[in-house]
């Protein structure tokens, strides 16, 4: 059976990962959505301690529901011994779901998905997409050096590698090396209504930074940023910082320190689209990404952007990408912030329109989820040769 004609086959897919946050939520509930809406059968697992309203509002999105199921159980962050009593519980999951592909998300999910075979060795296709994770650690630290172990370790178990961004597959290239199993770049998109303009607010910041609040986000370097423009300029520009995370009371008291507290805002999670009404330009500050939904969405709505040159944010921008500045440099981040503050509105749109036409051409939910099955159906394909090839030679009569 060829490739197009598995693409047809109606599949029973298990998508399993750590916890129901951020961009690699968002990946595999839009993922999930698709497949179940061209008649795909869906079950999923992740940490249940992570489940709120948000969370069941996005899984209600999928039409049909999960028909697999929902299995939920706790899923840490870091390995432990925790993760033995979790496995069981999943493997039990698999086997009373019979999924045609295993779908693991993130390390963790990874790890899951493609020691199903141990529980299941007989049937379902193990696929992985790595979501950055473990290889976002710095090389040469401790941390680094015992995921990319673990990462050659499962790679073996793997019969397909969904890499959201060529950065990351150039990162499993050079510290996995691993070249067994199918693999694809499968880009993150973002669906139709995305692509309208967002209009800032009249009383809207001057910034705005939307994601986690943590240290690889670089937040720290933007209100360094800021500072160094009020010291320059005389005039501290406004920002409103919306998201949550583990450093916000340091951030907190970093502005405090700088001189720029009265000027920052802390406005929590909220949607995308409610946020892109709070500032005139989005802030980008990060040290790691993979394939940032946020960059996705400001770009599809014509949001006027400052970004930094690390991870998939250059594919995103693709023939803009000498926009792009350097991370850990408040002094560059200092004048991108200046530049752009005293650009003419039209340029400022102008630009932005450009980037949102770049993105419309590459980046959507369709062509996300096309990439995505037909990974699976090569990846059949070629269990399927590798089963003939070492399959004995028949008896002579």
């Amino acid at each position: 059976m060829a490739s197009s004609e598995l693409q047809a086959l109606k599949l029973r897919v298990v998508h399993v990962f750590r916890a129901p946050l951020g961009g690699l939520f968002r990946h595999v509930v839009d993922l999930a959505a698709e497949q179940s809406a061209r008649g795909h059968e869906i079950g999923m697992v992740f940490d249940g301690d992570a489940v709120c309203p948000r969370v069941e509002a996005a899984l209600a999105r999928i039409p049909g529901g999960l028909k697999l199921g929902l299995a939920t159980m706790p899923i840490r962050r870091n390995p432990g011994v925790r993760d033995l009593a979790a496995m069981a519980r999943f493997a039990a999951f698999v086997r009373r779901a019979a999924p045609d592909v295993v779908h693991g998300h993130g390390s963790k999910g990874g790890l899951y998905a493609r020691l199903s075979a141990l529980a299941y060795p007989s049937g379902a296709l193990r696929a992985y997409t790595p979501h950055g994770g473990s290889f976002n650690y710095y090389p040469g630290t401790a941390s680094h050096r015992l995921y990319m172990l673990a990462e050659r370790a499962l790679a073996p178990l793997t019969d397909v590698f969904l890499f959201e961004s060529a950065y990351i597959a150039g990162r499993f290239d050079a510290y996995v090396g691993a070249r067994n199993g199918v693999r694809r770049i499968v880009a993150n998109g973002i669906g139709p209504a995305e692509f309208a303009p967002a209009i800032a607010n009249d009383d809207a910041a001057d910034l705005l930074y939307i994601g986690e609040l943590r240290a690889a986000k670089g937040i720290d370097t933007l209100l360094e940023a800021i500072a160094r423009v009020g010291r320059a300029r005389g005039l501290i520009p406004r920002a409103v910082l919306v998201g949550s995370g583990p450093d916000q009371s340091h951030l907190a008291e970093l502005a405090q320190r700088l001189g720029v507290a009265p000027f920052i805002s802390f406005a929590g999670q909220m949607p995308a689209r409610e946020a892109f009404k709070l500032g005139r330009v989005l802030v980008v500050p990060s040290r790691a990404e993979s394939m940032p939904y946020i960059v996705l969405e400001a770009a599809g709505a014509r949001v006027p952007m400052i970004a930094t040159n690390v991870g998939g944010i250059p594919e995103i921008y693709g023939p803009h990408r000498d926009r792009l500045g350097p991370p850990d440099h408040p002094a560059d981040l200092q004048a991108r912030i200046e530049r752009t503050l005293a650009m003419p509105e039209a340029q400022r749109q102008a630009e932005a329109a450009e980037l949102a036409a770049y993105v419309a051409e590459r980046f959507s939910i369709q062509t996300m989820v096309n990439s995505v099955m037909a990974g699976y159906a090569e990846a059949a394909v070629h269990r399927r040769h590798a089963i003939g090839a070492a399959a004995p030679a028949a008896a002579p009569n």
